[in-house]
């Protein structure tokens, strides 16, 4: 909920989903005592955790409980309600990542001490929280081919060795993404094992390189008043950037150095909702309209010059689980995941994308950390297994081996007890036009069916989705169906083709899919 949630306001989700309060307490797995206490203090505000739960809840319900939610809260103020205010001042003034945000603003702006937090405070101020949640409305009616088209068009098209990554999928269904590849980065077959799995950590001190003029230094303080206006999670881990990039068959290698999230979310990060707010308005995208794509993005040499500019992004894989024939279902075949993201986090908010996807970030161990298929086991546990201790925005990592077996879930466990259970190979790498990501799209193979017999009611989405579709890699009519919805993000949808051309070579009888030809556009 854009506002921000308060007893009053979950009382009528309560309402609009017409249950008791046990039944609402057990509707959001918690306890009757809060739903109560939301009846006695209208006012009260749910600590952050409970906003997820609530913001959860309302995503997932039916359009005729959301329509009745509406009605029922049609007079709520539009203002930041004073219980966020109050929180949100709680974090302007102590929250250390706040502080970290606030400080690093100052010097890349070159301001003088405290000249953010007073600038930041003033738009808090000036927010009118129902307008960012129709800005959020407007951006998720912006589809993945439009987005794609128009960064086509502003840095023109396919260079010497470089264009944009786009494929053929069955006879009618072409599409084109943002990401920005080469035939060598492509059908990569690489094991993410150690022989071949070769990013290495070169430096481990940030060095931001960036300095802001006025228009970046506003837009930096406007996205920190709107994180707060919203109560969206800002929590300052380290990222890996990428430094250099040497891909090629069955290798992963490069280097890597470390930089801080709020170094990104403050920058590149917000390129993405300059684009689409001007597609959403129907403004221009050429050069010279979009102010901080031209100054950190301007041109496809910048793009690809990622040691001299901030390049972070992640892992994502497709996930195929193998299932065994079913007297209602039909064949053996590989159960296939795709998330709905939730609007609640920070990269392809509203949109459809393979899972896991997450940043390639550290835990604690900095230079084994940088392993690509480090993070792809840490997104498993977080994002498929329900392992919340690692989970970076929730709070802090004390554990010295987060990683360790002994505290692996029992999925994951049982994964890594025998070799040859868990198949995870990088399929791709491009750089996304969007922001200038690195995108390593990888698929994740797991070929024992007893893995579903025992696990399959475990597999459960986190908090980064709102929704969680399965499909089987025997339908091709419905993959061809899903392929071409324009939903997609870029980089969701450059994982999932090159993930899927990957499981048609090695997915056996299990597999029933139309050859997939890529091009390079």
């Amino acid at each position: 909920m854009a506002n921000g949630w308060t007893g009053e306001t979950a009382c009528a989700l309560q309402k609009a989903l017409r249950l008791s309060n046990e039944m609402f307490a057990e509707h959001l797995g918690i306890g009757s005592r809060t739903v109560a206490a939301w009846h006695q203090k209208p006012s009260l505000r749910p600590k952050s955790e409970m906003q997820q739960l609530l913001d959860t809840a309302l995503e997932q319900a039916a359009a005729s409980v959301q329509a009745r939610f509406a009605e029922l809260t049609q007079d709520a103020p539009t203002q930041v309600p004073e219980g966020a205010a109050v929180d949100a001042e709680r974090r302007l003034s102590s929250d250390p990542n706040m502080a970290a945000a606030l400080d690093w603003l100052d010097v890349n702006a070159g301001w003088e001490p405290g000249t953010a937090r007073r600038e930041v405070a003033t738009r808090l101020g000036q927010l009118d929280v129902r307008d960012l949640h129709d800005r959020g409305v407007l951006r998720g009616r912006v589809d993945q081919r439009r987005i794609a088209q128009a960064l086509g068009d502003y840095y023109g098209g396919i260079t010497e060795s470089h264009g944009r990554y786009g494929a053929h999928f069955g006879s009618d269904t072409d599409v084109t993404t943002s990401v920005l590849t080469q035939p060598d980065w492509l059908n990569l077959d690489c094991p993410l094992t150690a022989k071949h799995d070769r990013l290495r950590l070169t430096s481990t001190t940030p060095q931001s390189g960036l300095s802001l003029n006025d228009e970046t230094a506003r837009q930096a303080a406007q996205r920190l008043a709107e994180t707060l206006a919203l109560g969206i999670r800002l929590v300052d881990t380290p990222l890996y950037r990428l430094l250099d990039i040497g891909v090629g068959k069955q290798l992963v290698a490069g280097s890597v150095g470390v930089t801080r999230f709020v170094e990104y979310a403050l920058t590149m990060d917000l390129l993405e909702g300059e684009l689409i707010d001007a597609l959403s308005s129907g403004a221009s995208t050429q050069p010279g309209s979009l102010p901080l794509r031209d100054r950190y993005l301007p041109d496809l040499a910048s793009v690809l010059g990622v040691s001299g500019r901030l390049c972070s992004g992640g892992a994502l894989a497709l996930t195929a689980i193998a299932r065994p024939a079913r007297a209602f279902h039909g064949e053996a075949d590989y159960l296939l995941l795709v998330q709905e993201r939730s609007g609640r986090v920070l990269n392809a908010a509203r949109r459809l994308a393979v899972i896991p996807k997450g940043f390639h970030e550290p835990l604690n161990d900095l230079r084994a950390g940088a392993q690509l298929g480090a993070t792809l086991r840490r997104e498993m546990e977080e994002e498929l297994f329900g392992r919340d201790d690692i989970d970076s925005t929730l709070g802090e990592q004390r554990h010295a081996d987060p990683m360790h077996p002994s505290r692996l879930s029992e999925p994951m466990r049982w994964l890594m007890e025998e070799p040859g259970r868990l198949r995870m190979e990088c399929t791709g790498f491009g750089l996304n036009l969007v922001s200038g990501n690195f995108e390593f799209a990888s698929l994740v193979v797991i070929d024992d069916e007893e893995f579903w017999n025992r696990f399959g009611g475990q597999v459960k989405a986190n908090w980064e989705s709102s929704m969680l579709h399965q499909y089987s890699s025997l339908d091709a009519d419905l993959l061809e169906e899903l392929v071409g919805d324009v939903a997609w993000s870029n980089e969701g949808l450059f994982a999932f083709l090159q993930g899927l051309r990957r499981l048609r070579e090695i997915g056996g009888h299990r597999v029933n899919l139309p050859e997939i030809e890529w091009e390079i556009r």
